[in-house]
């Protein structure tokens, strides 16, 4: 049974979420909060494994409540929730750069329906709030039949790089992006699934953080080596010919807009047999197929294993396909990518 505590300062929101909390087996609510303060003096007694956390909240910020919880407790599971505004968005990527696990967009969610609300926060919840040994198997997984040296000349033949990730991605991403140097060979196209307003603080975070230049994609960018873009939220991210950006409004695929697969399709499209092609943790299908047209096209594709994924969704989905090179924990794909400078 995962101990839930809830912090938010609308007694609305603190009585929808109780709601959907209390009738969902395997979730418990051990204590609400309407401030930070609240929740301080309530947390220790409670002691709850996942606390879902307002980001603005009068008095004691979301930002200040995350550090203290986290200091009283380093392996507390936080999950902000943000309203979409330019304020809200960037403090929540501060807060996922903080320890915040995730975050879940307070506009996307109809606190009237209580079965819309079920869907959007609760499944959510029920991953974080997995224990350790719930979450499978962490030992290192990797592909046997591809061996290094020939997985980096495979590599090394590339030109373009896209990455695609969903649940856990961001601090996947800032942990690659950290660590790539500035003579990084090739251009780097981004999607991470996220609500509309909250893609370009991330990537002006991701900016100040990597030794490249990372930027929310325009319509028209050239890609070009030390540039990596940031899809968009609400827009179909694709590689033209020319390496340049195209962004669509039409909702192709509509369950995940921007999507990895439209984007990593387009990819190999237009540099077939030179795409790297990397999928991250993430929950759902998104990127297999576009894994599998990398791949068919005589591109190479890494998989991030369930030894380091957050969710083991999307790049299993790739892998049960057959269309993922290697398999490897996200520690080692940031060295496979460190390889290619």
């Amino acid at each position: 049974m995962t101990r839930v505590f809830v912090v938010d300062d609308s007694a609305f929101i603190r009585k929808a979420l109780a709601r959907v909390l209390q009738a969902e087996p395997g979730l418990s609510l051990v204590g609400q909060a309407a401030s930070g303060e609240e929740a301080m003096e309530k947390i220790s007694e409670a002691n709850p494994d996942l606390v879902t956390l307002d980001v603005a909240m009068p008095g004691m910020g979301g930002q200040e409540a995350l550090r203290l919880l986290l200091r009283w407790k380093p392996a507390l599971k936080v999950v902000m929730l943000s309203a979409y505004t330019r304020e809200g968005a960037e403090a929540t990527i501060e807060a996922l750069a903080s320890g915040a696990v995730d975050f879940i967009d307070k506009t996307s969610f109809n606190l009237v329906d209580l079965d819309t609300l079920h869907r959007q926060i609760i499944e959510k919840l029920r991953i974080w709030g997995l224990k350790d040994s719930e979450m499978g198997t962490r030992g290192a997984i990797r592909a046997a039949a591809v061996d290094q040296a020939s997985s980096l000349a495979s590599a090394a033949r590339c030109e373009l790089c896209v990455i695609g990730a969903s649940t856990g991605g961001p601090r996947a991403l800032q942990a690659i992006l950290e660590r790539l140097p500035a003579t990084f060979p090739m251009p780097v196209a981004i999607v991470q699934h996220m609500p509309a307003g909250f893609t370009q603080p991330f990537a002006e975070r991701l900016d100040r953080l990597s030794q490249l230049k990372v930027s929310e994609a325009v319509d028209g960018d050239r890609l070009r080596p030390g540039r990596v873009v940031v899809g968009p939220a609400g827009r179909h991210l694709r590689i033209t010919p020319g390496l340049s950006v195209s962004l669509g409004a039409e909702i192709e695929n509509g369950k995940h807009v921007p999507s990895v697969d439209v984007a990593m399709q387009s990819a190999a499209r237009a540099r077939p047999g030179r795409v790297l092609g990397v999928l991250l943790t993430g929950m759902g299908q998104d990127g297999a197929e576009g894994m599998a047209a990398i791949r068919e096209s005589g591109g190479f594709t890494l998989g991030e294993s369930e030894a380091s994924c957050v969710v083991y969704g999307m790049s299993r989905a790739a892998e049960m396909r057959g269309a993922v090179d290697c398999l490897l924990p996200l520690p080692e794909i940031i060295f496979f990518l460190e390889g290619l400078r």
